[in-house]
């Protein structure tokens, strides 16, 4: 299923970090509560709770651990962010890591934020780090289908994914455009140092889109077939619907990597011919200026066996001689395209 993007802000603008908490009954909103009522929370047999958070202090995150037992390494990465995107099962419950990816228009550069989500039996925790598009449609999508919102904290857990990387493919699209704008510039003139410039450019940043699409393949690997109560027989099967998608991101991406390691190398082969062709002319316009030079030499030598200044044709000579030469080397010179 996919997620459509819909422009909501569901930003906080809380000094607790806290977007919103809400509690869901047989996939039906129930209520909302405030952050500070996580304490003393009740929650029934058919109800789960689900908490988004955006760079929340450590306080509020330690509150929700205390609350429903998030275990403290999964709770010290939440905290410090910068992980690499995993998938680690605990006795009673999940964490997931995902970065987020998205592209700045103005800058042109690729931004990337970070996800954290805590599953349990009754609960999904889902704490955004860095810039990323808030979860608003998300939760949308999910409440307008409670059928499936039924299904629990693991179906919820499938729509984070999927908007996540359903968002990528803005990303790999500009990436594309980027590349084909290269390709058309690459044989428009003569190389440039910005062609090489933006190469190298493009190349960092497929690598690190690489980096952030590749290890999400094990991680749908691993959740489509997690052996747990958290993720019900009949959820696992909608992570299939984003391991494909991920994999063709990582297809995607390999194919832009080598059009671009191919892009390097046919700019440095045009530069290599460039700088040829440039040593080709400069020695063809010295062999041409060196005959001149040569017969200006001789010519010039105090000695009375060839006609000199004291002729009356002599000088003319000596100007039709190197004019001739020169126009022979230069024709010659031209015909094999040294100029």
């Amino acid at each position: 299923m996919d997620l459509e993007v819909v422009p909501i802000v569901e930003e906080s603008g809380r000094p607790d970090g806290v977007v919103r908490c809400c509690v869901y009954h047989e996939g039906r909103l129930a209520r909302e509560f405030r952050p500070e009522e996580v304490d003393g929370l009740a929650l029934g047999p058919d109800e789960f709770v689900w908490i988004g958070l955006h760079e929340p202090p450590p306080e509020m995150l330690r509150r929700i651990q205390k609350r429903f037992g998030l275990h403290e390494l999964a709770v010290e990465d939440a905290l410090r962010a910068h992980q690499r995107p995993k998938v680690e099962e605990f006795e009673d419950s999940i964490f997931v890591v995902v970065k987020t990816a998205d592209w700045d228009e103005k800058k042109r550069v690729m931004n990337l934020g970070e996800t954290h989500i805590f599953v349990g039996r009754d609960y999904v925790v889902s704490v955004r780090h860095g810039p990323s598009l808030p979860h608003a449609p998300v939760r949308q999508r999910a409440e307008a289908a409670p059928q499936l919102l039924a299904k629990g904290p693991g179906y919820v857990l499938y729509a984070l994914l999927d908007f996540v990387v359903d968002n990528y493919f803005p990303l790999v699209d500009e990436l594309e455009d980027s590349v084909e704008q290269l390709e058309t510039k690459l044989f428009a003139g003569p190389p440039k140092p910005k062609i090489t410039k933006r190469i190298y450019a493009l190349r960092r940043e497929l690598g690190v889109f690489k980096r952030v699409v590749l290890p999400l393949l094990d991680c749908m690997h691993k959740l489509m077939r997690i052996d747990s109560r958290l993720v019900p027989e009949d959820v696992r099967i909608y992570f299939r619907d984003v391991y494909d998608h991920v994999v063709r991101l990582n297809e995607s991406t390999d194919q832009l990597r080598e059009i671009v390691h191919s892009a390097l190398e046919a700019n440095l082969a045009l530069i290599s011919v460039r700088q040829n062709e440039t040593m080709q002319m400069l020695a063809a316009w010295a062999a041409i200026l060196a005959l001149p030079t040569l017969i200006a030499g001789v010519w010039g030598m105090n000695v009375n066996v060839w006609p000199n200044d004291q002729t009356t044709w002599g000088f003319g000579a000596i100007l039709v001689l190197m004019a001739t030469t020169c126009m022979g080397l230069w024709w010659r010179f031209r015909r094999i395209g040294w100029l």
